[in-house]
């Protein structure tokens, strides 16, 4: 099974995207629009400060009746970030986000962001990985 380190070096794109608190929600709205995906990291230069998510934009801002504009990222980011080892496999990934309703999934190496994984991710590796299992067991059946 491949690790989480394995699963960022295969992706097309596996820049770290952030953004830092005092910026506004906006900001985190374009990035994360203008590259297609749902959440950034939140950082002050490398320390790995919480996550902003279009849920935590929906839930904080949209519901509330707030201004994306106006609004920080600090305000409405998830502080309590759930994180992988590099090293740990992508079911346990998938694991750690059943568990906690999660999408996202920073990646950490020797307490170091190194990238993320969405769900997206972890899903299509679960297939690729199915498939290659298929692929030996009716090797094995024929032979």
């Amino acid at each position: 099974m491949k690790t989480a380190q394995q699963i960022l070096n295969d992706k097309t794109h596996n820049n770290i995207l952030t953004i830092e608190p005092d910026r506004p929600v906006i900001d985190a709205l374009i990035i994360m629009a203008e590259y297609k995906i749902g959440a950034l990291l939140v950082m002050d230069k490398n320390k790995l400060l919480g996550i902003i998510s279009e849920r935590d934009y929906a839930r904080e801002i949209v519901l509330h009746g707030r201004s994306s504009k106006v609004s920080l990222v600090k305000d409405i980011m998830t502080k309590d970030v759930i994180t992988i080892d590099a090293h740990e496999t992508y079911d346990k990934g998938l694991e750690i986000m059943t568990e906690n309703r999660i999408r996202h999934l920073p990646v950490l190496e020797n307490k170091k962001v190194i990238g993320m994984l969405s769900l997206g991710d972890l899903a299509k590796e679960t297939i690729s990985h199915q498939k290659f299992l298929i692929e030996q067991y009716e090797s094995f059946l024929k032979s």
